[in-house]
């Protein structure tokens, strides 16, 4: 029976963590789903937001790549990030996440018809088979033109794009 347990519990959690992961890279389609959103908010800012699911890593780079295309696709050289929102938690990748708790417990009885003592030790496994969770970035961009001001924000649009882009 032990034999069978384990391979069954692997194969629930692999099913699970696959249920939910990061779409390729693309605009959202729907409400709710996986992709870039862009809203103009003057000629030369924009809000970038996409949303996936999974780390949060991967899919601020995909906001970051989103900025890229609309800075080049509107003739700009470089973007600056003014505001950036991640919502998510910091472990979103889900998966299966082992925990383990120790207890130990004792009582004492003296009664009327003799003494009674006990003591005991527990150790428990859990296991979390919760998969991927969604996650967003926010980016408020202002573009520009010719050089890139020397800032820790300031993102040459070109190179970001070949740097993200191989990695998709």
């Amino acid at each position: 029976m032990k034999r069978f347990v384990l391979p069954v519990i692997a194969a629930s959690a692999l099913a699970l963590s696959a249920c939910a992961s990061l779409a390729p890279y693309s605009a959202q389609t729907g409400p709710g789903g996986q992709g870039y959103t862009e809203q103009r908010i003057e000629n030369d800012r924009y809000r970038v937001t996409y949303y996936g699911v999974g780390a949060p890593g991967p899919v601020a780079d995909f906001a970051l790549l989103r900025a890229a295309e609309l800075a080049t696709a509107e003739g700009y050289d470089w973007f600056e990030v003014t505001q950036r929102w991640t919502d998510g938690r910091p472990d979103s990748a889900g998966g299966v996440r082992p925990s383990v708790g120790v207890g130990y417990g004792s009582s004492r009885y003296d009664g009327r018809y003799g003494r009674y003592s006990s003591s005991g030790v527990g150790v428990g496994v859990g296991l979390n088979f919760s998969g991927p969770s969604p996650t967003s970035t926010s980016l408020e961009v202002v573009m520009g033109r010719g050089s890139r001001p020397d800032r820790p924000n300031a993102y040459d649009a070109r190179g970001v794009q070949d740097a993200i882009r191989p990695r998709l």
